[in-house]
């Protein structure tokens, strides 16, 4: 594969619903421009897009695949992301370095929430794109029911550029909106022919709204379409290239990627109206905490961003970057900015699914690959050392499932830890915390495919086998009430004795833990009195109730006695620790549950739904703020026991629009029905 120069790449998201026929497209544009000699089926599992065990096994894509595709002198690298929702890291780590994207729809399903997803995903990105109405030759598909629904759901600036030619397994090309010209489907390739008078007459009335949209692109050329006047072609194509680039207009086409119709079309529409890396003109940076823009173009020093890293257990890790400046050749030294190290890299070359293309240099605009960087991950900048500089990080979703693992044997304990950080350099979404309190180890994702599949490649990549729970819930205990008590202990027994004598006051506070000691007459010792306060702390760690760390209790040492030979540190320790179990006893103790402070994000339709669920999970709505998308912003309040599921039952419950972020704010007193059960499951487990 030649090096292309940055005007002749094109970097194009394929984005949509899950089974909208993404990888099936990628498939057809490999065998289109015969990269391929057959389409492979994501059913058989001989795609090139989707080639881990689990994206066969599931038959879905988990990662984003890149597929390089060379046409018409021009270099066309398609990023095949996941349509399921629990792997869109993979979609924004995509939509990061990609130009423009292709929304495919699957024209029997039309709009679904994959589709809105993508549109809301390549809308905030600026993201010029095309919808590929797919799936055209299915049955009792209606192309004006989709289109109708497009512009419903999507907009205004959804425009036809196509009319099909026969529907269902009719299907057989389509009419040229621009040029008013048929193309006839001959089983190999779309052909000019004649196209029938019905698809012909509708094709010129969707051409009358086409050229408005052209003249809105220019005062002159707008004139001319008052005066009646016909652009010349040249007027149309700069014009259509103007309002899709700026993202005032997107183009609709139509086919059918598993019978190649419409793909050879589609590649043109990209060459002709989506950006090259050369139409980028400069990207941001920082050096030093200065801004720092480079041109896109070979000539600015060399700069590339990690968009992605495949951990593969015979190669190692492999960095997926693309070149934003400058070029990058083999044995060349590279510098990372943020960690402050240079590597040099070894051999550089394209992907192509899990293909391996050899290449010498890799230019700006164009995306590549090395494998066995010590010092890169996603996220990172590679730059030289001569001229520094660091891209903005990709803002990743919060993880919002936890759950807890742990090995099934004792022998994998050493293997986990390994297995789980190199999952982490993979998938930036997928977190691993450890629990101090629970003293568990917790990993946190988009939900509970994403979770199943880590296990999954632990098992069949690191060969650790792990199992999943709830994880448990850091309660806390306090008192509600005063007590007043003695701990004393004496112990007799042949030569020294001991002796410690001590009466603290216990009531509530603001802080954690409060010492204070109003001792007169020096009933206890000056030296004794620090020896009681770390009695008295190292008791905070296991309470009375359930043994949870014990918090915003006040105690004072007020009077005790001692023995001038027997008394000794260790003595008012102990005495200070059986003060403290009947004085938090005897002070009305409770248990406290965490509170999560959640802010819910979702379709307006939902927001009935979603009060009443919160309610029923103890929470607190707090109000709501409208977005200028239309969703809903819902902020709340709610126990963290009741939230460990809710990344599952609120995409169940908004058929996967809502989304949601959640974080620690307060510990407020257990519900007493509630507080048994957890004292009793504390008591059983001793």
């Amino acid at each position: 594969m030649k090096a292309y120069s940055t005007d002749e790449i094109r970097n194009v998201a394929l984005v949509g619903h899950g089974g909208c026929g993404k990888t099936t497209l990628a498939e057809a544009l490999l065998f289109t421009t015969k990269a391929i000699s057959r389409i492979g089926k994501v059913e058989d599992g001989n795609t090139v897009s989707d080639f881990d065990k689990e994206e066969k096994d599931r038959q879905f894509s988990i990662g984003t695949s890149i597929i390089p595709i060379e046409f018409n002198n021009s270099k066309l690298n398609f990023l095949d992301t996941p349509g399921y929702f629990d792997f869109v890291g993979e979609v924004f780590g995509a939509l990061e370095v990609a130009s423009g994207a292709i929304v495919t729809v699957d024209a029997n399903a039309g709009v679904e929430v994959g589709t809105e997803k993508a549109w809301k995903y390549t809308e905030q990105r600026n993201i010029p794109r095309v919808i590929f109405v797919n799936k055209l030759d299915k049955e009792n598909v209606k192309f004006d029911k989709v289109l109708s629904e497009l512009k419903e759901k999507l907009g205004k600036k959804v425009v036809p550029f196509a009319v099909p030619i026969g529907e269902s397994e009719n299907f057989k090309g389509f009419v040229d909106i621009v040029t008013l010209k048929g193309y006839i489907f001959n089983g190999k390739e779309c052909v000019e022919g004649e196209a029938p008078e019905d698809a012909l007459t509708k094709a010129q009335e969707l051409r009358e709204t086409l050229m408005e949209s052209v003249a809105e692109t220019d005062e002159e050329l707008l004139e001319k379409f008052f005066e009646g006047e016909e652009f010349t072609t040249e007027e149309i194509h700069n014009g259509l290239r103007k309002a899709v680039m700026e993202g005032e207009l997107v183009p609709v086409v139509v086919g059918s990627a598993v019978s190649t119709i419409g793909v050879k079309e589609l590649m043109k529409m990209v060459i002709e109206y989506l950006p090259s890396a050369a139409d980028l003109g400069e990207i941001k940076g920082t050096n030093n905490e200065k801004e720092e823009t480079r041109k896109v173009n070979a000539s600015d020093p060399f700069s590339a961003f990690v968009f992605k890293t495949i951990v593969d257990p015979f190669v190692g890790k492999i960095s997926v970057f693309k070149v934003l400046s400058g070029s990058i050749k083999k044995d060349m030294e590279i510098y990372n900015t943020k960690k402050d190290e240079t590597e040099k890299v070894g051999q550089i070359f394209y992907l192509r699914g899990k293909e391996q293309v050899e290449a010498s240099e890799i230019k700006a605009g164009d995306i590549g690959a090395t494998a066995k960087l010590q010092y890169f991950k996603t996220g990172d900048t590679m730059s030289l050392k001569s001229n520094p500089i660091e891209y903005p990080q990709i803002k990743y979703p919060k993880p919002c499932l936890f759950m807890c693992v742990e090995p099934k044997s004792k022998d994998d304990e050493e293997k986990i830890g390994t297995a789980l950080h190199r999952l982490t350099d993979e998938d930036p979404t997928f977190v691993v915390e450890r629990n101090r309190e629970t003293k568990q180890q917790l990993i946190g994702g988009q939900g509970n495919m994403q979770l199943t599949v880590i296990t999954n490649k632990m098992r069949n990549v690191f060969k650790v086998e792990v199992d999943l729970s709830t994880p448990k819930i850091a309660f806390r205990e306090t008192i509600k009430g005063k007590s007043d008590v003695q701990g004393k202990h004496k112990k007799q027994s042949g030569g020294a004795g001991q002796y410690g004598d001590v009466h603290i006051k216990f009531e509530p506070s603001d802080k954690d833990f409060e010492f204070d000691e109003e001792i007169f007459g020096g009933s206890v010792p000056k030296q004794y009195i620090p020896a009681v306060e770390k009695g008295l702390r190292e008791c905070l760690d296991k309470g009375v109730l359930a043994g949870y760390k014990v918090v915003n209790v006040r105690a004072i040492l007020y009077d005790g006695s001692y023995h001038s030979v027997d008394s000794s540190e260790m003595a008012f320790k102990v005495a200070a620790s059986l003060a403290f179990k009947k004085g938090i006893k005897a002070a009305k103790p409770v248990i406290l549950e965490p509170i999560m402070k959640v802010e819910i994000n979702i379709p307006d339709d939902y927001m009935g739904d979603i009060m009443g669920d919160m309610n029923k999970r103890r929470g607190r709505i707090l109000g709501m703020e409208q977005q200028s998308d239309g969703t809903q912003i819902v902020k709340a309040e709610a126990p963290q026991a009741e939230m460990f599921n809710y990344a599952i039952d609120l995409k169940s419950m908004t058929q996967a629009r809502g989304s949601f972020e959640m974080e620690f704010l307060r510990y407020d007193e257990l519900p007493s029905n509630l507080a048994e059960k957890v004292i009793a499951e504390a008591n059983a487990e001793e």
